[in-house]
């Protein structure tokens, strides 16, 4: 049976048949990560960093039942501010395509189709993980999966910091994942540079991250990579700070019995609400940051 690649757009198809730098960017950010309009300036203005920094921005999502790599202005618009818009995981992704649904792709589901594409790098804010309390939930991101089984490089933020960080390095240990950070010997955790705890490897430049990627796939390990790309310094929130409001949050959907899809975007809704706004402002500036480096890298990848 022949692989579904997505739907290119003129300008990403004429960059991969180029062989230039393109970089996926997800779409759930759009849909199900900020509200209107914020949502929208942030993708455009992300692809726009794309662009500063040498490569092609690619944002994929599902639209009208297409898997799509790359989406021009009104498709972008449409995205941020359709209501009812399907939050797809790769698992999602064939029943949504065959209801002809539009949908915003999580990291999973971004990664597939990027490799589906042929797009090595992919950018977004911070990967899913193990959730607090999975050890009577079992709830455990998807991401964590794909990137044990897909070929794309993901930079994030570490793992956002509502999460179990602990157990999800371990997963990812498990999932033979290589968790590299930029310029740092710790693992970021989203809002804060520092979780607590020790990434597993440091690579200082980009160049140094797109050979590794590059001797990683030559040796056929069969996964993705984390690059994990801390918060800008002047964008970090206070760990205390942060932790408090989480906490706070987790509370909150503990009580209201929020879980599985809609948890994330609840916790993420309430800690901007709880924050006066300093957590949806820092969440943008790391997302910034992360296609920055990822454009960075895909310059020196397909250089190398």
């Amino acid at each position: 049976m022949s692989m579904l690649k997505p739907d290119l757009s003129p300008e990403v198809a004429e960059a991969l048949d180029a062989g230039r730098p393109v970089v996926a960017l997800e779409s759930t950010i759009i849909t199900h990560g900020m509200p209107y309009p914020a949502n929208l300036e942030t993708a455009l203005a992300v692809e726009a960093v794309v662009r500063a920094n040498g490569a092609v921005p690619a944002t994929i999502a599902v639209i009208e039942g297409r898997a799509k790599a790359g989406l021009d202005q009104a498709q972008l618009e449409a995205l941020a501010q359709t209501r009812g818009v399907v939050k797809a995981s790769s698992r999602d992704l064939a029943v949504a395509m065959v209801q002809k649904r539009s949908a915003g792709t999580t990291v999973s589901a971004t990664m597939r189709l990027a490799e589906l594409a042929g797009i090595r790098i992919f950018a977004t804010g911070g990967v899913g993980g193990v959730h607090r309390g999975a050890e009577s939930t079992f709830d455990i991101s998807a991401d964590l999966t794909e990137l044990g089984r897909t070929h794309t490089a993901v930079v994030s933020a570490g793992v956002k910091s509502i999460l179990d960080i602990a157990k999800t390095l371990e997963v990812l240990e498990t999932q033979r994942v290589p968790v590299i950070a930029y310029q740092s010997d710790d693992f970021p955790a989203f809002f804060t540079r520092s979780s607590g705890f020790k990434a597993d490897h440091r690579l200082d430049t980009p160049e140094d991250i797109a050979a590794a990627m590059h001797l990683h796939y030559s040796l056929d390990c069969g996964t993705g990579l984390m690059i994990a790309n801390p918060i800008p310094v002047d964008a970090a929130l206070d760990p205390a700070f942060i932790d408090e409001t989480i906490a706070e949050a987790v509370a909150e959907a503990d009580a209201r019995g929020i879980t599985r899809k809609a948890l994330t975007p609840f916790l993420l809704q309430r800690i901007n609400e709880l924050s006066g706004g300093r957590s949806l402002t820092a969440n943008i500036a790391l997302i910034r940051n992360n296609a920055a480096l990822a454009a960075r890298i895909a310059v020196a990848y397909v250089g190398g």
